[in-house]
């Protein structure tokens, strides 16, 4: 008994302190129960204090969501991947039509090439555009094709159109390339350099590979010029052509010219010239103009 009497033996000061604490305990008890700290105040939510309020929480919440989203840096459209199509919002289809586009060693100069290109939406294109980052000699080029276009289109109702000497694109002067809207003194030089380099256009669509000249430009040109006399073309023996003479060839490169040579070096002679769609690797969708130039004798 003496254990316990230590613990709960008090002197008067300390009961009457344990007294009062106990009182104060119930008193605070009996307040939370039985007083009614409830307002039966109305709130009206449509007050210009609660609407206000309101918009600065929904505004908050909006800068927030827009916050998380994912920054869009500028890029170039021409290296956009599977995993960057798709957070550009753009589908398989699209991104796949643009892949198969690059894979032709081509690119992607603005942003309506895009869109022909890849089918893009309007809506997508307005989205996605301002962030396309071509290199600057591609932005300057637009430009100055913006510009001659500009000046073209408020001129063309004062210029006379002189007539064109012939409708044969292998005999056509530079003077007869001008006449096409979008074609000057240098793309007229560029044809005819081109025209010379391959001995002469064997096939229409080659006018498209004259170098930076626009597809819609190039339509319009064969609107109007088409393959009337078929060129006469120097072919060369691909059994005894030298490297740097097959490296003349314009469809062919420095990749392209080795196989060739070891191919020919494997089979001692090419007996056929069509024995070149067996080189691995060789580019079948160019062979008719590569054969153009080569004979196997």
């Amino acid at each position: 008994m003496n254990i316990f009497k230590s613990h709960f033996w008090y002197n008067k000061s300390q009961r009457n302190g344990v007294f009062l604490l106990v009182l104060l305990i119930i008193a605070f008890q009996c307040i939370i129960v039985f007083v009614d700290f409830s307002s039966d105040k109305i709130i009206d939510t449509n007050s210009p204090e609660v609407l206000a309020f309101q918009h600065k929480i929904d505004s908050l919440q909006k800068v927030e969501i827009e916050n998380r989203k994912p920054k869009i840096y500028p890029f170039n459209p021409n290296y956009i991947t599977d995993f960057r199509g798709e957070q550009l919002g753009m589908s398989l289809d699209e991104i796949d039509r643009l892949l198969a586009y690059r894979k032709t060693n081509k690119f992607v100069n603005s942003k309506k090439e895009f869109q022909q290109i890849t089918k893009v939406s309007d809506t997508l294109l307005h989205k996605i555009s301002p962030y396309f980052k071509f290199p600057d000699w591609v932005v300057k080029r637009n430009q100055q094709t913006n510009k001659s276009y500009y000046k073209n289109s408020n001129t063309s109702i004062k210029r006379i159109r002189k007539p064109i000497s012939t409708t044969d694109i292998n005999k056509a002067t530079a003077e007869d390339f001008q006449s096409i809207s979008g074609i000057g003194p240098a793309f007229s030089e560029r044809i005819i350099k081109y025209r010379s380099k391959l001995q002469g256009f064997s096939f229409q669509d080659q006018i498209y590979e004259v170098w930076n000249l626009e597809k819609d430009v190039a339509n319009r040109v064969l609107e109007t010029f088409k393959i009337i006399d078929k060129p006469t073309i120097k072919t060369q023996n691909v059994n005894t052509i030298t490297f740097k003479q097959l490296l003349k060839n314009p469809y062919i490169n420095y990749e392209l010219c080795k196989k060739i040579f070891n191919y020919r070096d494997e089979v001692a002679e090419l007996q056929n010239i069509s024995e070149l769609k067996n080189i691995e690797g060789f580019p079948l969708d160019k062979y008719e103009r590569i054969v153009l130039y080569l004979v196997a004798e």
